[in-house]
């Protein structure tokens, strides 16, 4: 017995594709003899296992719990679930030593996927090839694991509020905070959390509906926050947070309704925990605006610019002993009083903590920031055999001639190019046929500069931006 998993699911920081289409239940199941045996390899046995709010979920979680048991592991299913209350599962228990969680993240209701956690630490890259080989040779461990049920809902909550410790709740109990699960898995833990919050506390569509019947549960696209700035308006709120699909990204919006991006989330949280954390190393990924290294500086951190994706920045976490990072995509992770993973029901705690620790709210936080002129990630359609060669001809043409008012050319992840008045990015993603391009400069003439620059050493590849594409 063997199974080989269509070419485009196995991707750089988890597996993900469509159902029916590319993937099913065999794979499932595959990936549970894969991953188990690989984890009886390095002397663990037990995997908790979640599932978010997809009508194709449950089918997939019981294919997978197949998988692991046949190849000796136990199994302990924590249900349907947020992805950080499964990372939680993981991550508070020595008896578990690896967790999966089925879920297809912000993506269109018909993908499906699953985010992987071994022996404390993410699972990707290669990790995730091997994964692909060891069920291609049919290289399974064979045995009968156990399984059993653990309803973590409660622990989770109480654990996640102690992101409160310290700061004097009748500070925060004229608070008024609106909250929008986007049917997404996060809203059943998000009711019990408000109910034990101070303050007061509005929520939006907590109830699971894989349809996303009310908007697509992605807070980084602007569009998506609209229910939420309508709540926000409505009852005169102090401020808004949303999150995606299976709860590991944060979007926020302040009082006045203006989105706070997750650069700027990370500018109110570094100046948090830079108060007891003096010269500890901020983490950001190369899409983060110039403001947020600058802010981190200022307040006595040390900024570090680092590569997009979720799995990339936790193991640089570790490697520095940052005590924070984020990614302008809304994943933030807390390792400080937490454990490293990006959890974004616990990033909303900690909006609140922030917030009363600083004294400010967080509309006067988003006003103090500087304005910057940026464009959104403008994402383009570039064949995959294109893409990595098409940035390297770029990172080669900038080494040899950087052009006029260029800084540095930092090829930490793709090409950043800082100038005197901003910076442009161009990179490959890692999941998708595309490349991605930003830019941010002081001025709109600056600005407009720096894209026609983007658009010339595309140009100069043989490629042009064309239409933008969703992600």
């Amino acid at each position: 017995m063997n199974h080989t998993f269509d070419p485009t699911v196995l991707r750089e920081y988890d597996i993900r594709g469509i159902i029916g289409e590319t993937l099913g239940p065999d794979d499932a199941r595959a990936i549970g003899r894969s991953f188990g045996t690989l984890l009886r390899e390095a002397g663990g046995d037990t995997v908790a296992v979640g599932y978010d709010g997809r009508v194709s979920s449950p089918i997939l979680e019981h294919a997978l719990v197949e998988g692991l048991t046949a190849s000796g592991c136990n199994v302990v299913r924590i249900g349907l679930s947020a992805t950080p209350m499964l990372y939680y599962a993981e991550a508070s228990s020595e008896e578990v030593h690896g967790g999966i969680q089925i879920t297809g993240s912000h993506n269109p209701p018909n993908y499906n996927g699953f985010k992987m956690v071994f022996q404390g630490r993410p699972f990707f890259g290669s990790d995730i090839q091997k994964l692909g080989e060891i069920s291609a040779a049919g290289q399974w461990a064979d045995g009968a694991g156990a399984v059993s049920n653990a309803d973590i809902m409660e622990e989770y909550v109480t654990r996640m509020l102690e992101g409160l410790n310290g700061i004097d709740t009748a500070a925060l109990d004229g608070l008024r905070v609106g909250w929008d699960a986007g049917n997404g898995a996060a809203g059943p833990a998000l009711e019990m959390l408000a109910a034990r919050l101070p303050g007061e506390h509005h929520l939006l569509f907590t109830e699971v509906d894989g349809h996303f019947p009310n908007h697509h549960p992605d807070p980084t696209v602007e569009e998506n926050l609209a229910d939420l700035r309508a709540l926000v308006a409505e009852k005169n709120l102090d401020f808004g947070v949303a999150f995606d699909g299976d709860g590991d990204r944060i979007g926020a919006i302040d009082g006045e309704g203006r989105v706070i991006w997750g650069d700027q989330l990370l500018m109110i949280y570094a100046e948090d925990v830079l108060k007891t954390h003096q010269g500890a190393t901020v983490i950001a990924d190369v899409k983060a605006s110039r403001a947020l290294f600058d802010h981190v500086a200022a307040h006595g951190g040390e900024p570090l610019m680092w590569k997009t994706g979720h799995s990339l920045i936790k193991s640089k976490m570790k490697e520095t002993g940052s005590p924070l990072a984020g990614e302008m995509s809304g994943h933030v992770f807390f390792a400080d009083t937490y454990y490293g993973f990006d959890d974004a029901l616990y990033a909303g705690i900690r909006l609140l903590a922030a917030s009363a620790r600083l004294g400010k709210s967080v509309t006067e936080l988003k006003s103090a920031m500087p304005e910057m002129l940026n464009t959104p990630e403008m994402r383009f359609q570039v064949d995959e055999s294109r893409k990595f060669p098409a940035i390297a001809e770029i990172s080669d043409r900038l080494a040899s001639n950087p052009g006029p008012q260029v800084e540095e050319v930092n090829a930490t992840d793709g090409v950043r190019v800082n100038t005197s008045d901003g910076w442009w990015l161009l990179r490959a993603s890692n999941t998708q046929d595309v490349l991605v391009a930003r830019a941010e400069s002081d001025t709109q003439e600056g600005l407009e500069r720096l894209i026609g620059q983007i658009d010339e050493q595309l140009a100069a590849s043989g490629l042009e931006r064309g239409e933008s594409v969703g992600h």
